[in-house]
């Protein structure tokens, strides 16, 4: 029996063809903003070295390529000096790679909360993609320190930088739904997708330029969202090459495709997600 002047409050699953509920996410962004200063924090307080962690990365990887794919294998760069030709590159690939990783894995290392409280689901992939762009940050400080260092100039594409950042975050955010969905139900979705990042990393421009593709196959190449924003990142940041507008344009596609699916399957299993945490 309830008591009178008790009021009962009934979640139900959203129906209709609506992605997300606004309002609802906007009712928990003080949740949303505590989510994500928590993993920026954790990641980094048990840590000796703490943010240094987020130049070691790239810069070893930088120095790595540098003397396997620049001097040994002799791969072309444009005629950038290799090292920023590959850092350029490396600042949205580190960034992409460790926020699909972490979305990937945020709704089986946030079961508890499933299960126990309701909050917007959608949340829980999203807290990596926005804690991740602090190393981003970090990481462009050292760029504009090498290209201090070789004397680069970045020239007025560096206005399209937001643009590219923000392709890249859409690319990010629709590929962790897929997979923080999928990975909660098959939990040998996380293994397998530490084996997709490596292939998806030479499959991307890192250490080789977009100019080796043929012309006839250049838009198809475009599909892969991360294929436009690395070139842009190296046309705003470095400035040598006019702003790859054919890629960003079919990319932005892509990602746009691959969010809104995401989103799409993500809304469909949320119902099951505290069933098989």
């Amino acid at each position: 029996m309830i008591a009178e002047g008790v009021r009962t409050s009934v979640i139900e699953p959203q129906t209709g063809w609506r992605l997300f509920d606004w309002r609802e996410l906007r009712e928990y962004r003080d949740l949303f903003y505590f989510m994500v200063w928590r993993d920026v924090r954790v990641l980094y307080k048990q840590t000796a070295l703490g943010f240094a962690w987020a130049v070691i990365r790239p810069v070893f990887s930088m120095a790595l390529f540098y003397v396997v794919f620049g001097r040994l294998a002799r791969v072309p760069s444009d005629g950038l000096p290799y090292p920023v030709f590959s850092y350029a590159a490396l600042i949205p690939w580190t960034y992409f790679s460790a926020s699909l990783s972490g979305s990937t894995d945020s709704l089986i290392s946030n079961s508890q909360m499933l299960t126990k409280v309701y909050f917007p689901r959608l949340i829980i992939p999203m807290t990596p993609v926005l804690a991740k762009l602090v190393d981003c940050g970090i990481a462009f400080l050292i760029m504009g320190g090498l290209m201090v260092a070789y004397g680069i100039l970045p020239n007025r594409n560096l206005v399209f930088l937001p643009l590219l950042i923000l392709l890249m975050m859409t690319t990010a955010i629709g590929t962790g739904l897929w997979l923080s969905a999928m990975a909660i139900q098959y939990r040998d979705v996380k293994h397998a997708t530490e084996f997709l990042l490596q292939l998806l990393m030479y499959a991307a421009p890192v250490v080789w330029p977009v100019s080796l593709i043929p012309s006839s196959y250049r838009l198809i190449y475009g599909l892969y969202p991360m294929a436009g924003v690395i070139e842009g990142f190296r046309s705003a940041l470095l400035g040598r090459h006019p702003m790859p507008w054919d890629l960003i344009a079919v990319g932005s596609a892509s990602a746009l495709t691959i969010a809104l699916s995401g989103a799409l399957y993500f809304r469909r299993m949320e119902r099951v997600f505290a069933d098989v945490a």
